[in-house]
C-alpha cells in the first residue's frame, strides 16, 4: 500500500483509467451539498492566485480516495479499481471537462490545452471507446457520462439529452458557473481569469490517493479507513500548534494554558452549532471567525487549522502575544452571544443586533463584529459604531423580506473587513454604508424601500418566513411604535419582550364558520392569500384559546375584544383604533402598506437609495429526489416506507441506496410512481403518502421540507 498527497495533475496527467466497480451506488451528489461548495472552493483558489500570482498558496484538501491496481498486460495502459472516492473523482472529471468547453469558448486556449490532458487519455493508448475517459463509472452512469463527456464543442445540452442525470446536471451547473466567472470582471480580463481557474484546478486541490497492490484486502482497508473514530477539530490542532511552539521556546507552558486557553473547555465553547448542514464546536467556529476578522479573507472550516499556521507565521507575532490576542477576542465573542441571548429586560444596541442576527441565523456576521470591536484595535466612536449595526442590520433584513439568497455573505463579509481595514474607524460606519450601497449583484445588493413596499403587498410572510424572524419583524415595529429610534429610546425606557410573544392572525385560519365571504370577492383563494399577508399579523403576550381565536369580529368571545385584551401592545392598539366594526380585506392590505412603511423606518436606508433591482430577484429552484435526501444523510438506504394508510400498510417499499424505491419486487424512481402502484390511482402525492416514522407519523415530504429549510430554500421553490 502507498499512500501520497496528489493534485489533480499528479492523478491525472499519465494515461490511466480508473473504473467503478459495477456493485458500487450511482452518481448520487448535487448542487447544494457538493457541487457549490466544491465550485466556491475553487473560486476562491482562483480569486487568491488572480490577487497574488507569485505568492505561495496554501492548497484546498479534498479528502481522500483508495485505490486498486488491476494487473494488465505489458503495453496497455494502466488501469485501477476505485475502491472508495468514486463521486469525488467523477466530480473532478466533470468539472474539469465543463471548464475546459468554457476555456476554449473563451478563447484561452493555453490554459484549456493543459487542462485537456487531465481529462483524456491520448488516442495512442486507447483500444476501446471509452478508453478515452480516465474515470469509467458504473453502468448506470455511463451513458449520461459518455454522452456529456464526449459531447462536441461548442457544448449543446439539448443535443447531450439525459437532462434528468446528475452527471448532466453537474456539467451545466459547472459550465454555467465557469462561463459567469470568466466574464465577471469584463472581457479584457478573462485571460487572466482563466489561467487563474486552471492553475487552481489542477495545482491547487489536495488528495490522498490510498494506491493498493492487486493483492491487498481492499474490502478490510475501505472498512478500517471508515471505521468511527473521534476526530480532532480545528480548536484541538491549533491548540497542540500552539503550545507546542511555546514549548519550543521555554515558556511556561502550563502558566499560559490555564490562563488563556483553559476557558475553552467549558460547556460554551464545547456546545456544537451548525453551520449550514454541518455542526461544529462553538470554539472551532470563533477561530475561524477570528480569522476571518484578522484576514479579511473567506476561510472555510475545511481550512482553519492550515490558514492559522500560515497568519501565525505572517504576521510575526510571538505564539505567547497570539494567544493573548485570542484569549481577548474570544471575550469579545462570548460577551456578544451572550448579551443576544438576553430576552427580558434592557438590552444595549449591541446586544439587539446579536438577538436580531441570532434569529437570523447569521453566524457569518461575527467576524465583521468581532473586527469592529477587536481590543487591539482602535475603538470606535459610539455614533460610528451605531451607524455601522443599523447599516449591516437593514442590509441583512431586508434581503430576508426579498428572500434574497445568503449563500454569498461569507464572502462579502470577508471582502468588507479586507474594505475596512484600509479606512478610518473614526467614519466606519459611513465606510460599511458606502461599501453595501455599491453591491449590484442579486447575491449582495440593499433592497429599497420600493421593493420592500411591492413584496410585502403580497408575501405571504407566515408561511414563508420562520416564526422567529417574523416575531422579530413584529417586535422591531412595536419598539418603534413605542419610540425607539436610532439611539432615542422608547417610553418607559423598556423594549418588548423578545422571542416571546405569540403571534396571531387577525382574520382567522380558520374563517369559513364566521368570516363568510363578501359579495365582489374573486375567490376563497385571494382571501386565503391575504391572511399570511403582514397586514393580517399581529403579537399577542398569551395565545388566544381557539374559541376566540377562531371566532367572529364582533361579540363577548369575539376576536375584537380578544385583542382588546392585549392593548398593552402599541401594535394593537393601533389595529383596533381602525378596526372598530369589522376587519376586512381592504383592511388588511390598507395595514400591510402601513407596517411597510414602518419596517423601513426601522430598517432604514440612505436617503434618495434605489438598487435598481426592483422585485427581479431571483430565487433558486430545486428539485428533490429521494437521492438528494441519501446524499445529504437525513435518510438512510434499506429504510421501509410506510403506507400512510391503514389498508395499505402491508405493501411497504424499500429506499434503494440510488433513490428508487423497491415495492414487491418491482423498482420505482419516485415516491409517486411507486404510491401509484400500490393504490391502483391516477394521482397521488407520494411524498406525503409514505411515512418514514409512525408514531409521531413523520412523511418523506416532512423530511423534504426540513431539507429545504437546512440549505435556506423556500419549499414554495421545490419543484416537486
Amino acid at each position: 500500500m502507498e499512500t501520497q498527497v496528489r493534485t489533480p495533475q499528479l492523478i491525472f496527467m499519465h494515461p490511466q483509467r480508473l473504473v467503478v466497480p459495477l456493485f458500487q451506488r450511482p452518481y448520487v451528489w448535487n448542487e447544494e451539498n457538493q457541487w457549490e461548495p466544491l465550485w466556491m472552493d475553487v473560486v476562491r483558489m482562483a480569486t487568491r492566485v488572480l490577487e497574488q500570482p507569485a505568492a505561495k498558496h496554501y492548497p484546498h484538501f479534498l479528502g481522500a480516495v483508495v485505490l486498486q491496481q488491476t494487473p494488465n498486460a505489458a503495453g496497455t495502459m494502466q488501469e485501477r479499481t476505485i475502491i472508495d472516492g468514486q463521486q469525488r473523482l467523477t466530480t473532478l472529471q466533470l468539472l474539469f471537462d465543463a471548464l475546459h468547453a468554457e476555456l476554449v469558448a473563451a478563447d484561452a486556449t493555453a490554459p484549456a490545452m493543459r487542462l485537456e490532458t487531465l481529462i483524456v487519455n491520448a488516442e495512442p493508448f486507447r483500444v476501446n471507446p471509452e478508453d478515452q475517459f480516465k474515470v469509467w463509472p458504473t453502468n448506470r452512469d455511463r451513458p449520461a457520462f459518455n454522452a456529456v463527456m464526449s459531447a462536441p464543442l461548442p457544448l449543446d445540452y439539448a443535443a447531450v439529452g439525459f437532462d434528468d442525470q446528475r452527471m448532466v446536471g453537474a456539467h451545466r451547473y459547472f459550465s454555467q458557473s465557469a462561463a459567469a466567472w470568466l466574464r465577471e470582471a469584463g472581457p479584457e480580463n478573462i485571460l487572466s481569469r482563466a489561467s487563474a481557474i486552471e492553475t487552481a484546478v489542477r495545482d491547487l486541490l489536495q488528495i490522498v490517493v490510498i494506491d493498493l497492490n492487486a493483492e491487498e484486502n481492499a474490502q478490510e482497508i475501505f472498512e478500517t479507513l471508515n471505521a468511527r473514530g473521534a476526530s480532532l477539530t480545528a480548536a484541538d490542532l491549533i491548540k497542540n500548534f500552539i503550545f507546542q511552539r511555546l514549548m519550543e521556546t521555554g515558556a511556561d507552558v502550563e502558566k499560559a494554558y490555564i490562563q488563556y486557553w483553559r476557558h475553552f473547555e467549558s460547556a460554551f465553547w464545547e456546545k456544537e452549532i451548525s453551520v449550514g448542514r454541518s455542526f461544529y464546536p462553538r470554539s472551532a467556529i470563533f477561530l475561524n471567525h477570528w480569522l476571518i476578522s484578522k484576514t479579511g479573507e473567506e476561510v472555510v472550516a475545511r481550512e482553519v487549522f492550515s490558514r492559522f499556521k500560515l497568519y501565525a507565521d505572517e504576521s510575526g507575532e510571538p505564539m505567547g502575544t497570539l494567544l493573548v490576542q485570542i484569549k481577548a477576542a474570544a471575550d469579545v465573542y462570548r460577551d456578544f452571544t451572550e448579551r443576544g441571548g438576553v430576552l427580558t429586560g434592557s438590552i444595549d444596541r449591541v446586544g439587539l443586533f446579536a438577538y436580531r442576527t441570532g434569529v437570523l441565523e447569521s453566524e457569518v456576521v461575527k467576524p465583521l463584529v468581532m473586527f469592529l470591536l477587536d481590543p487591539q484595535l482602535a475603538a470606535i466612536p459610539s455614533e460610528q459604531l451605531l451607524k455601522s449595526l443599523e447599516v449591516i442590520e437593514s442590509w441583512m433584513v431586508r434581503r430576508m423580506l426579498m428572500r434574497a439568497t445568503t449563500k454569498n455573505y461569507n464572502l462579502v463579509i470577508a471582502e468588507l473587513i479586507r474594505h475596512l481595514r484600509e479606512q478610518s474607524r473614526e467614519e466606519i460606519g459611513d465606510a460599511i454604508e458606502s461599501f453595501l450601497l455599491k453591491q449590484d449583484s442579486n447575491s449582495r445588493y440593499w433592497p429599497d424601500d420600493n421593493e420592500i413596499r411591492e413584496e410585502l403587498k403580497v408575501l405571504p410572510v407566515y408561511r414563508r418566513l420562520g416564526r422567529g424572524r417574523l416575531r422579530m419583524v413584529l417586535e422591531a415595529i412595536e419598539d418603534h411604535l413605542r419610540g425607539w429610534s436610532g439611539p432615542n429610546a422608547g417610553l418607559g425606557n423598556e423594549r418588548v419582550s423578545r422571542g416571546k410573544l405569540a403571534i396571531e392572525h387577525v382574520m382567522p385560519r380558520k374563517w369559513t364558520t364566521h368570516w363568510p365571504l363578501p359579495g365582489g370577492l374573486r375567490s376563497e383563494g385571494e382571501r386565503e392569500a391575504l391572511i399570511h399577508t403582514i397586514g393580517n399579523l399581529t403579537l399577542l403576550t398569551s395565545r388566544l384559546n381557539s374559541k376566540v381565536s377562531n371566532g367572529p369580529w364582533l361579540g363577548e368571545s369575539g376576536k375584537r375584544q380578544g385583542l382588546d385584551g392585549h392593548d398593552v401592545l402599541f401594535i394593537n392598539r393601533e389595529l383596533l383604533k381602525t378596526a372598530k366594526e369589522s376587519w376586512n380585506e381592504s383592511m388588511i392590505r390598507a395595514r400591510n402598506e402601513a407596517l411597510a412603511d414602518l419596517i423601513i423606518k426601522v430598517w432604514t436606508t440612505p436617503e434618495g437609495h434605489q438598487s435598481g433591482f426592483g422585485n427581479q430577484v431571483v430565487r433558486p429552484r430545486h428539485r428533490v429526489d429521494l437521492s438528494d435526501l441519501i446524499a445529504a444523510k437525513v435518510l438512510q438506504t434499506g429504510i421501509t416506507l410506510i403506507p400512510r394508510r391503514k389498508k395499505y400498510r402491508n405493501q411497504t417499499g424499500v429506499l434503494l441506496s440510488d433513490g428508487r424505491i423497491e415495492v414487491a419486487g418491482q423498482f420505482h424512481s419516485s415516491p409517486t410512481e411507486a404510491a401509484k402502484a400500490i393504490t391502483g390511482a391516477g394521482s397521488i402525492n407520494g411524498w406525503y403518502f409514505f411515512l418514514v416514522e409512525e408514531k409521531p407519523k413523520r412523511s418523506l415530504k416532512d423530511v423534504r421540507i426540513e431539507y429545504l429549510e437546512s440549505i435556506a430554500a423556500d419549499e414554495s421553490d421545490d419543484d416537486d
